[in-house]
């Protein structure tokens, strides 16, 4: 090749190399311009409600337009309360699915199987929310809450998060119907995760007498760990935003109650229910600071994830 034709060629490819880089850099920071623009638009939206509660909208259960009483307390603990349920009923359910997709299935059902898991996640969130109210709820109030009220009501330290009336709806409902929503997320990372675990580690616990459950606890967890909470963190995340579920069957009620039966309300519910019915500039700044209070329990949440990952990467490296 002559040497100008060589020149024009390495001219062009750094032209493109450079219009590469500037544009995915020009991407890279027109995110984080968005995210500080959302940012500002809460703070300056939410402004006048912090101006006239301060810190006390964080710890005030009152929620009165009527005399332009708002606080954020009662969201707040139905927000994290219903998450906590979620994961706490979600992990070791999708652990279950994982561990038998991945180590138990026939090879023939793991793909439907597998399919169905991830079809659960493309269903809308309002359908999650009429098939609880409608069908989920009337189940559980006849047939689970019951039992839950006359059995475990007694307790002298769980017992009151189980008294009250079986009436279907609730925190404890919203909990169980957000874990049905982010199992499939969080199941189908688990899955992922455990496929790339290199079978000659299995099989060399097998070959020394270890069982399923001792492969899965001492082998497959402590390699894929940094996988499996990252899977966790994103059901959180999901958990934590998700609105028209949750508004459908959590009842709705800026009332705080120990039972987990009772009606409550979440920040997403809350801001569905209340933000097109909201008169006044303090009425709907309270709201607006009830988004920016969700975005920052998101954005802290996410963080703690983030670091965890980070320490448990730094270990593994250092134990390596």
């Amino acid at each position: 090749m002559p040497t100008f034709l060589r020149d024009v060629h390495m001219k062009r490819h750094n032209l493109l190399d450079t219009l590469f880089r500037n544009i995915t850099r020009l991407s890279a920071f027109a995110v984080l311009l968005l995210l500080v623009a959302i940012i500002v638009s809460l703070i300056i939206g939410s402004a006048p409600s912090i101006k006239a509660f301060g810190f006390n909208f964080l710890t005030s259960t009152d929620w009165d337009p009527v005399t332009d009483e708002y606080g954020a307390f009662v969201p707040i603990v139905g927000t994290l309360a219903t998450s906590a349920i979620a994961l706490l009923i979600a992990i070791p359910v999708s652990f279950g699915i994982a561990l038998f997709l991945t180590e138990l299935s026939p090879r023939w059902l793991r793909r439907p199987l597998g399919i169905a898991i991830e079809l659960l996640a493309g269903i809308p969130s309002i359908i999650y929310g009429m098939w609880g109210l409608f069908v989920f709820a009337p189940l559980f109030a006849d047939h689970v809450q019951p039992w839950l009220i006359e059995e475990l009501g007694p307790l002298p330290i769980f017992g009151p998060l189980f008294q009250g009336i079986p009436m279907g709806i609730g925190v404890l409902t919203a909990g169980i119907i957000l874990a049905i929503m982010v199992i499939p997320f969080i199941a189908s990372v688990m899955r992922d995760v455990f496929e790339v675990v290199p079978t000659l580690l299995k099989e060399s616990a097998y070959g020394l007498g270890a069982t399923t459950w001792e492969v899965m606890w001492n082998v497959v967890l402590p390699y894929t760990k940094i996988g499996v909470a990252g899977g966790i963190m994103l059901g959180l995340g999901r958990a934590l935003g998700e609105t028209m579920a949750v508004t459908f069957v959590i009842g709705n009620a800026h009332e705080l109650s120990a039972s987990l039966m009772m009606p409550g309300n979440s920040i997403s519910s809350a801001l569905a229910n209340e933000f097109n019915e909201a008169v006044g500039e303090l009425y709907t700044s309270a709201l607006i600071e009830l988004g920016l209070i969700l975005f920052l329990i998101t954005f802290i949440v996410l963080s703690l994830a983030r670091y965890m990952l980070y320490i448990l990467a730094k270990r593994e490296g250092s134990t390596a």
